[in-house]
């Protein structure tokens, strides 16, 4: 619940009472009160609490206090995991002693100063101690519980005022210590690793050490130091110059946090899932690794999933992280990729955007994942807002690559939409059916028959599907001129079937089909009724099927209308069967718009057409 955001004061109260027994609790990144908190969660017996980076609602003080108001909780609560995303207040913290059952304690970027540390230090049971980013000046303390002491985490330890051999003497003294972390930050790169490295009589039973982010690391002084302890499973090397050398692909069970390969760089995401400096290095080396790989990926694509959704206020881990997803996912890669999986991706795409709305590169990223069929037509996101997302760039006068792009997403955006969805974008569509027009009477009047054209008449003929306000508008802006004037230049089946297909969702509102009986119109739309491709002799059928239908008198002679039906009979009848191909897709919303014609027993000719459009969408879909 709290992963997917469903966590909230409202939702979290059907943990109250005993009904539930509740053991392990993640609220991590959650948005509940501290009241919701204590009267929800502390009083069942609590075992393990991850609260990282939640809201503000809840400071980490009354996480504290709630969970000592428990006799239970104090004697048996094993793990507690605390953090905060945002600049911790100076708020002063409880004093921790009360949970005596503590063997896991992270205060991840929480107000937590020296003395907190002494404090912490003494637990009975404390093994595992992540005290990264807070403002301990002196880690003395640490020689309390160095016989127990397993793990000892402190990422960006910025505030220590201790020299490098103390604390190296205080290292030396943790007899017990299986997992060191002390990396350092882009910002803040420490040589403590470089000097730890040089030492000989310390940590002799380590499995882990994180070096990443320190200064002057060499691939030989790491070597040496895992050579002596070959015990050694895991080595952080990322933003740093080691991680190289064929060592650290040869040796047995070693693994690596670094940027030298996928290995890697795979792990680097994974580890440091919930710091942004190492995300964002890790997405870089990530970028450029995957720039031209042929191989589906999900489990990587999965992490970059993990990093975006963990650091949504981060730009740069947003902005990599969106171009690594676009390399994963590219050409037909995303086809081997989970659907749930693209679709988390494509959602959290769409969060980046709503936090980051003026950075351009990063809104580019997110249509060109929109390009991708894949995406666009099997994967679950918010189509609605994602076309009016689209619809935005349509006015923005890109260069010519954008602007084909953006017509395409609209092309097959459009015919997704619900109506009562068209109905709600009213005021973008008439813009979008504008901009379309624009683009049609610009390529035609260049004679260019290029994809911004197809994706543009293709985009105007979805657009308009059952939607007569969309179609009015289509009709106002001089539409009917516009198309005429493409079938006049263009000749190809492929551009004649996707006017007509537009015009016919004209003929299907009865107050502007009697607009379409013009001579112009009829005279091409006769022609076109003998085309040798079916499809654009089927949507030629349903146009005249829809105009003699209507109850309006025919402006034109009698004999006329009666040659008209008789020539759509005769080309029916030489259709082949209705389950053949068509190289458009026919693709409808409903068969609302044959409903008046199947009704029409004064013309069967119209009814035959409705009837051959039904099977053969039914034979398809």
């Amino acid at each position: 619940m709290a992963w997917q955001g469903k966590l909230t004061d409202k939702t979290a109260s059907i943990f109250q009472g005993n009904q539930m027994s509740l053991k392990l609790v993640n609220i991590q990144r959650a948005k509940i009160s501290a009241a919701a908190f204590i009267n929800y969660f502390c009083h069942h017996k609590l075992l393990e609490v991850d609260a990282t980076a939640v809201h503000s609602d809840l400071p980490v003080p009354d996480i504290i206090r709630g969970l000592c108001s428990s006799t239970w909780i104090q004697q048996n609560l094993r793990c507690l995991l605390l953090g905060s995303t945002s600049v911790p207040q100076d708020s002063g913290l409880p004093s921790f002693g009360q949970l005596t059952g503590l063997r896991t304690l992270s205060v991840f970027n929480v107000c937590f100063y020296s003395e907190d540390l002494a404090n912490v230090s003494q637990l009975p049971s404390l093994e595992n101690l992540d005290i990264s980013n807070t403002q301990v000046t002196n880690i003395s303390a640490l020689l309390t519980c160095k016989d127990r002491l397993k793990s000892l985490t402190m990422h960006y330890l910025k505030c220590l005022t201790m020299t490098k051999p103390q604390i190296v003497a205080v290292m030396k003294e943790l007899k017990c210590l299986r997992h060191l972390d002390i990396s350092g930050h882009r910002q803040l790169r420490s040589d403590l690793g470089f000097y730890l490295l040089q030492q000989k009589d310390i940590l002799p039973d380590i499995v882990s050490l994180d070096l990443s982010g320190s200064s002057h690391i060499t691939d030989r002084a790491v070597e040496l130091f895992i050579q002596q302890r070959p015990a050694m499973q895991f080595v952080g090397l990322l933003a740093t110059d080691a991680g190289y050398s064929d060592f650290f692909t040869t040796k047995q069970g070693l693994k690596v946090a670094g940027g030298a390969n996928m290995s890697q760089i795979s792990e680097a995401l994974s580890r440091y899932r919930n710091r942004s400096c190492y995300m964002k290095e890790a997405l870089y080396r990530l970028f450029t690794e995957t720039f031209s790989v042929h191989v589906t990926m999900p489990a990587i694509l999965k992490l970059v999933a993990v990093g975006m959704r963990n650091h949504p206020s981060d730009l740069a881990v947003q902005f990599t992280a969106s171009a690594c997803a676009l390399n994963l996912t590219r050409q037909g890669l995303a086809r081997g990729m989970p659907v749930r999986l693209l679709s988390e991706v494509t959602c959290l795409l769409f969060k980046a955007l709503r936090n980051f709305p003026s950075y351009q590169q990063l809104q580019k990223n997110c249509l060109l994942s929109l390009t991708n069929s894949r995406i666009l037509m099997d994967v679950p996101f918010d189509r609605f807002n994602a076309t009016r997302f689209v619809l935005g760039w349509l006015y923005r006068y890109e260069n010519p690559k954008v602007q084909t792009m953006v017509v395409s997403i609209v092309s097959i955006l459009a015919l997704q939409l619900s109506r009562e969805q068209v109905t709600q974008l009213h005021e973008d569509l008439f813009m979008a059916v504008k901009e379309l027009l624009a683009i049609v009477k610009q390529k035609t009047a260049q004679n260019v028959d290029d994809a911004a054209l197809l994706f543009s008449l293709k985009a105007l003929w979805n657009l308009t599907d059952e939607s007569p306000a969309t179609c009015k508008h289509f009709m106002e802006n001089q539409g009917l001129a516009v198309v005429i004037q493409v079938l006049e230049t263009f000749s190809e089946s492929t551009i004649q079937s996707k006017v007509l297909g537009l015009l016919s969702n004209v003929a299907e509102v009865q107050e502007l089909s009697s607009k379409l009986l013009t001579e112009d119109v009829l005279k091409h739309i006769r022609t076109l009724l003998h085309s040798k491709q079916i499809e654009v002799s089927y949507f030629a059928a349903g146009i005249i099927a829809h105009l003699t239908c209507e109850k309006q008198p025919w402006p034109f002679c009698a004999p006329q209308r009666s040659a008209l039906l008789q020539d759509l009979h005769a080309t029916i009848q030489k259709w082949p069967s209705s389950t053949c191909k068509m190289s458009a897709l026919v693709t409808y919303r409903s068969f609302k718009a044959f409903f008046p014609l199947l009704g029409n027993f004064s013309q069967p000719v119209a009814q035959l057409w409705a009837l051959w459009a039904v099977y053969h969408v039914c034979s398809k879909n």
